[in-house]
């Protein structure tokens, strides 16, 4: 094979990965192909976390189509595992099918693989490289990549504004600034995240649902409000939608405790930290939970605190065509911003249009892409 055709055959399993984009976490999504006399014969990925990796349903397929997959070359977006988790390790059964190559596009970040599975391979005789295309596959899995190397999730930090840069109007009124494309598109957001996160001042001015509202059958992130002195009311509207909503306080056990857990409210209890919960606190106990995703969804102090806390590694920023004026809610606040030398610089990746509205993704320009390192 020439390093044309393991490209071509990766990029192949690249788009086979993202079939599993909204069902594998907090799994990563894998695709793989197998090749045999320049010819594929088995293709598969990760649909869904404790259904079978992408190796095994690739050799399922090369079973039906050609038999086997002895002698093949395995093209797999990320190092096959080589521990035990809801399925065996995939480095075994690809040993067993009797694969002469494997190329990876990553090394697995997980520290359970971290290299251990190439290493078996090449133990059992076969051939390994990885490193094809490693930049288009890490961008398979940020979150994922990002809870493994730094040990909290992804943050994503969604804003809406008009093109003043106000989230609000004088009177409070916020619904709707952005139209029907643009809000559609935010729930395409929601449903690829594994948590959609807010703050107790929204909940307590809009009861926002934080569910996906799409077409069809969509799994559910987990909805998470910080709530420092446990104000979330038992009659907040997430607490009788399907999904799970989970509190972050620092108030002690009590009868609002209680009532919320009543409710169906999961509550767990973090120290305070300036002027709200200490965030890196909140997210380490999101990554304990397998969480590689979240998308922040909150007024402009809870915005601008994760932005301080240099806790945002993207804003999805929606401008809308209108002017609110300088008496509207600001898009952020950021009151240790004062001088025009500490201004924040970001990076613009991608502007589009969305309906009548546009929506621009940008990162801050002096932290790392999570997903690449």
């Amino acid at each position: 094979m020439t390093a044309a055709d393991d490209a071509r055959y990766m990029a192949r399993a690249i788009g086979l990965a993202r079939r599993g984009w909204h069902g594998t976490p907090p799994n990563p999504r894998v695709g793989c192909v197998l090749v045999r006399d320049c010819e594929i014969i088995g293709e598969g990925w990760h649909a869904a976390a404790g259904k079978a990796h992408a190796e095994v349903n690739a050799l399922e397929d090369a079973r039906a189509r050609a038999g086997g997959a002895a002698g093949a070359t395995a093209y797999v977006t990320l190092e096959p595992c080589s521990h035990y988790g809801r399925t065996a390790p995939c480095t075994g059964v690809l040993i067993e099918a009797g694969v002469r190559r494997v190329v990876a596009g990553m090394i697995d970040p997980n520290p359970q693989v971290a290299g251990n599975g190439l290493a078996m391979l090449q133990a059992a005789g076969i051939d390994t490289e990885s490193g094809v295309l490693e930049n288009d596959c890490a961008a398979l899995n940020p979150g994922f990549v990002c809870r493994m190397r730094y040990r909290r999730p992804r943050v994503r930090l969604k804003l809406a504004a008009s093109l003043d840069g106000r989230t609000a109007g004088a009177d409070g009124q916020s619904q709707w600034i952005t139209g029907p494309a643009a809000r559609d598109d935010v729930h395409h957001l929601r449903a690829e995240s594994g948590v959609v996160l807010t703050g107790i001042d929204s909940v307590l001015a809009d009861d926002p649902s934080l569910n996906v509202r799409l077409p069809g059958d969509w799994r559910q992130p987990l909805r998470v409000v910080l709530d420092t002195r446990l104000r979330l009311p038992v009659t907040a509207r997430m607490l009788g939608l399907p999904g799970r909503t989970l509190v972050f306080t620092a108030a002690p056990a009590g009868p609002a405790w209680d009532a919320l857990a009543v409710a169906g409210a999961a509550l767990e209890r973090v120290p305070a930290g300036t002027g709200g919960l200490d965030l890196a606190a909140v997210m380490a106990g999101l990554a304990e939970a397998q969480i590689n995703d979240v998308l922040v969804e909150a007024g402009p102090t809870l915005a601008g605190a994760f932005l301080d806390a240099g806790l945002v590694d993207e804003l999805v920023v929606y401008l809308a065509p209108s002017i609110i004026g300088d008496g509207g809610r600001p898009l952020l606040a950021m009151p240790g911003l004062t001088r025009f030398a500490d201004r924040r610089a970001l990076s613009i990746v991608d502007m589009r249009a969305v309906g009548d509205d546009w929506r621009v993704t940008a990162r801050p320009a002096d932290t790392a892409d999570p997903g690449r390192g």
